[in-house]
């Protein structure tokens, strides 16, 4: 009987987090396409089944978000997506023909359709709509002259996000760009927030069709380091070994 509770006590606390919410910094943008209109993002953390994400190009003042624009929820999908994967979206000017590599994408606002090579700006969050105030903004992009510092175009007023940490401002015109940095290495995923959203670390191209430009999708890795009481175990185990071949020989 006692098993038997802890079991639905155990089950009932992982109903729980299978939809936890998201934070700053648990995805972040590695391309973005102007001419095909399409962006991707990494996990750099796991992002629970059926979890929903709204992103939308409408300006964010630091108070509300402009009707302007375009805006799309997406689902993750019935399945956990295990940091360091990397989700395609792709035509997300079309109605007909948007789509996304994991899970599933619709439109909330089809106002104003297509992304701009300058003055664009992207938000990833999370709320109850599209439209409402945001319960956590998890990522940012901008191809504005002036990153984002114009109410204009988009600011991180009240968003907690942060250049250079969860967010990323790339060059001004920018058809398709990408980031191009390590994408093993680190020893946990949280250590590439700083590394994806360098400007430096992006390749741009600001001119000619990038329609057909494809963003490289290949997952993010962590080095594994082993656990101290593992390493001190492993360690002990050596010296024992050793004291034994020491011991066999002296004989």
């Amino acid at each position: 009987m006692i098993r038997k509770s802890i079991l639905a006590l155990l089950l009932a606390a992982s109903g729980v987090s299978a939809h936890a919410a998201l934070s700053a910094g648990d995805i972040a943008f590695t391309s973005f396409n102007a001419d095909e209109d399409g962006w991707s993002i990494v996990a750099l953390a796991d992002i629970s089944a059926n979890s929903l994400v709204h992103f939308t190009d409408n300006t964010w003042n630091g108070t509300s978000f402009a009707n302007t624009e375009t805006a799309q929820t997406w689902n993750s999908g019935a399945s956990l997506i295990e940091a360091g994967t990397v989700v395609r979206f792709t035509m997300v000017d079309s109605t007909t023909a948007i789509g996304v590599s994991h899970g599933s994408i619709s439109f909330a606002s089809s106002a104003n359709l297509g992304l701009s090579a300058s003055n664009e700006t992207i938000y990833a969050y999370q709320g109850a709509a599209w439209n409402s105030a945001p319960s956590s903004f998890l990522a940012a992009i901008s191809t504005a002259s002036n990153g984002f510092d114009n109410a204009t175009y988009g600011v991180l007023t009240n968003t907690g996000l942060t250049v250079g940490s969860t967010a990323v401002a790339i060059t001004t015109g920018t058809d398709f760009g990408q980031y191009t940095g390590a994408r093993s290495g680190q020893g946990n995923f949280g250590e590439y927030r700083s590394l994806v959203n360098a400007k430096a670390n992006w390749a741009t191209a600001t001119g000619g069709d990038q329609s057909l430009s494809i963003p490289d999708t290949t997952a993010f890795a962590v080095t594994a380091v082993p656990e101290p009481k593992s390493a001190a175990m492993l360690l002990a185990g050596l010296g024992l070994i050793g004291g034994m071949v020491l011991r066999r020989g002296g004989r």
